[in-house]
């Protein structure tokens, strides 16, 4: 259910249209404090305030063993011989969704979709099997989140 669940917020993305409700992006936005109440990005949300680079961003997607974005999506990666084909194709990532949109599905895509099978890859895991130089930490770094979301912007 969960993967079917995917594809359809996955295809109406790629149709132009909005999968999740304006209300529930606002509320998994403030949990972040990315939105005020109005549901306007005041700040553009990042992060840090060093602005991202979308070619580290790249480099992070397409790494084998930082983001792993591959085994599960497929993109514009010529270089790529087996991308993933369980979730979103990435070419048209940044024309599909806002920063600020893009920003909270790498941070923490289980706030929009709580059967999410991405990884939150900005949240502390209270997971019990991690080894110790990892636990406590997220997966990336604010400032790689930030490229990750630069790049994925560029994909118009």
């Amino acid at each position: 259910q969960s993967i079917a669940r995917g594809a359809v917020v996955g295809r109406a993305a790629a149709a132009g249209g909005d999968p999740v409700g304006e209300a529930q992006l606002q509320r998994a936005h403030a949990a972040f404090g990315l939105f005020h109440a109005h549901g306007r990005d005041q700040r553009g949300g990042a992060f840090v305030g060093a602005p991202g680079d979308a070619q580290r961003g790249r480099a992070i997607v397409v790494s084998r063993q930082k983001g792993l974005c591959l085994l599960c999506h497929s993109g514009p990666f010529p270089e790529e011989k087996t991308p993933g084909n369980l979730s979103t194709d990435l070419s048209g990532a940044g024309a599909r969704w806002s920063v600020a949109q893009l920003r909270l599905r790498v941070a923490d895509a289980r706030r929009l979709n709580p059967d999410s099978l991405m990884p939150s890859f900005h949240r502390v895991s209270t997971a019990e099997r991690v080894v110790p130089p990892h636990a406590a930490q997220p997966i990336l770094a604010a400032q790689e989140v930030e490229d990750v979301v630069a790049f994925l912007a560029s994909l118009k």
